[in-house]
């Protein structure tokens, strides 16, 4: 039995339909992830911790399958320039590891969140559930409402 984490307690709280898929927890690369779950890159959604001065966090989705494009974001939000966070960077600033970092489970955290303009073109899609080896699959529509995301263009094929 899976013990529900904060994501999913948040989407129960808020009636919100979603299902729970489980992969192994030692894998990180969501590319990996979307092919061990059998679903296509493009609907697994990564979540990608980004920096912007003076260090206030972002949460940027981006499919699987593409990269994000830091020009892109930057000039989305008005900023000069964007930067990763380093693994141990996006670790210490959401409280979770790199490979379950959930926008889901950092909603009310002071988090500007923004979803690429990719998932648009699918009525679900899968994001990490706030731990290793367990996404959720929800409608894109609830996603953006429950975590009040941004949709922006901001990803590149790789």
């Amino acid at each position: 039995m899976i013990e529900k984490t904060l994501a999913m307690r948040l989407l129960e709280g808020k009636k919100v339909a979603y299902q729970v898929h489980e992969y192994p927890a030692s894998e990180r690369d969501a590319e990996v992830v979307a092919e061990e779950m059998g679903v296509p890159a493009a609907e697994v959604f990564k979540t990608l911790v980004v920096l912007r001065s003076p260090k206030k966090p972002m949460l940027v989705m981006v499919p699987a399958d593409r990269q994000l494009d830091l020009k892109k974001l930057a000039k989305a939000v008005g900023e000069k320039k964007v930067k990763m966070a380093g693994h141990n960077e996006a670790e210490s600033l959401t409280g979770l590891q790199v490979g379950g970092i959930s926008a889901l489970a950092l909603v009310n955290k002071g988090f500007a969140m923004f979803l690429d303009k990719t998932a648009e073109s699918f009525d679900q899609i899968y994001v990490s559930a706030g731990q290793r080896g367990l996404d959720i699959r929800l409608a894109v529509k609830d996603l953006v409402k429950v975590t009040r995301a941004r949709v922006v263009n901001v990803s590149s094929v790789q």
